[in-house]
């Protein structure tokens, strides 16, 4: 029987400040069999693709690709923020609405010419995963697919990954 994933997504209004209404993945999660049909239907996408490798930035981003990455016996690298990896990196900018923050992957996470797969839970203005996109395109991969949990259609972060297939598996 296919669930309804909307009804595994909790709305909280006015969270993280006012006027804002948070979707939280968490009862997805801690529900397995709602979870497994999320993360089976970006697996079936992936495959399709190809892909190779999937990246996923911090932290969510890792939530979502690892078990793809798992169940398809490939790879998994994360984006992480400033300081958190450990070997020689790159770096992408991108903006916030206070400011400025920065996406770092290992330079030897990506080979040239594999086929990756972005992954997050949420794709929001588009900022994280077009940073994303960035890092893996810096270091010769070719991003065949973005996917995710929710879009949050308002925010047209679609816009700044137009060039790219994307899986949302809910829009709100």
């Amino acid at each position: 029987m296919t669930l309804d994933l909307h009804d595994y997504v909790a709305s909280i209004q006015d969270f993280p400040e006012k006027g804002v209404t948070f979707r939280d993945i968490s009862p997805l999660m801690e529900n397995g069999e709602a979870y497994r049909q999320a993360t089976n239907a970006i697996i079936k996408f992936a495959r399709d693709k190809g892909v190779e490798m999937i990246v996923g930035p911090e932290a969510r981003g890792f939530i979502v690709g690892c078990p793809v990455a798992y169940e398809m016996g490939i790879g998994f690298a994360p984006a992480r923020k400033k300081g958190k990896l450990p070997r020689e990196t790159v770096k992408a900018t991108y903006g916030l609405e206070y400011g400025k923050s920065e996406l770092y992957l290992q330079k030897d996470a990506i080979k040239p010419g594999q086929k990756v797969l972005i992954t997050d839970d949420l794709l929001a203005t588009g900022g994280t995963i077009a940073a994303t996109i960035e890092l893996v395109e810096k270091l010769g991969g070719i991003v065949v697919g973005t996917a995710f949990f929710i879009e949050l259609k308002d925010l047209n972060g679609r816009e700044k990954i137009k060039d790219y297939d994307t899986l949302s598996l809910m829009e709100y």
